[in-house]
This record gives structure tokens, C-alpha cells and sequence, in this order.
């Protein structure tokens, strides 16, 4: 197949560049079905930012429901749902794989 250089238009900017047969023939060779939606400015700045949209993670401080020390959890509470330090969750898990 010829590859041949196509005109896009970015996402980001709006800017048009263009998606050499090289650029093409790599997309080919890595099985990628879709196009580039960035200029290559566009997507140099977007990897500098961090790459992705997704908030940073939330940990939580807490007091463990069953032996009551204090913990800290990668995630939001939830009210009425015990939470367990990581010795008393591996002690859990453990238990319920055994019975």
C-alpha cells in the first residue's frame, strides 16, 4: 500500500498538519486504527502537562473497623462501610480464601 501525506486538523488547536506516509506506515505496523488527533506541538505540550485528564488520587485518613489504628486508603469514604487497616484486610482476605 502507498502511503501518501494527509492534511488534519488538530483537536487542540484547530491547526492543520500533516501526517507523513512514514507516520502512517508506523500507525501500520502498530495495528492503530486511528488517526492522530493532535499536532505534534499540541501533543509535546499535553505530555509535558502529565498526558492525561484524570484527577489526582484521593487518600483518605481513617480508623481501621476492626482493630482501630489508624489508616490511610486510596479512596473516597463510603458512609456504613467498614474500612480496614492493610494487616487487618490481608487477615480478611485470607480467612474468607480459607473458609
Amino acid at each position: 500500500m502507498e502511503y501518501k501525506d494527509k492534511v488534519l486538523k488538530c483537536v487542540e488547536c484547530g491547526g492543520d498538519f500533516v501526517f507523513t506516509p512514514g507516520e502512517q506506515l508506523f500507525y501500520a505496523d502498530k495495528g492503530f486504527k486511528n488517526e492522530p488527533k493532535r499536532c505534534k506541538n499540541c501533543k509535546s505540550k499535553r505530555g509535558q502537562a502529565g498526558g492525561s485528564a484524570r484527577p489526582p488520587r484521593v487518600v483518605t485518613t481513617t480508623v481501621c473497623s476492626q482493630c482501630g489504628k489508624e489508616t490511610t486508603v486510596p479512596f473516597k469514604l463510603t458512609q456504613g462501610r467498614p474500612v480496614y487497616c492493610r494487616e487487618c484486610y490481608q487477615q480478611r482476605k485470607a480467612a474468607a480464601a480459607a473458609g
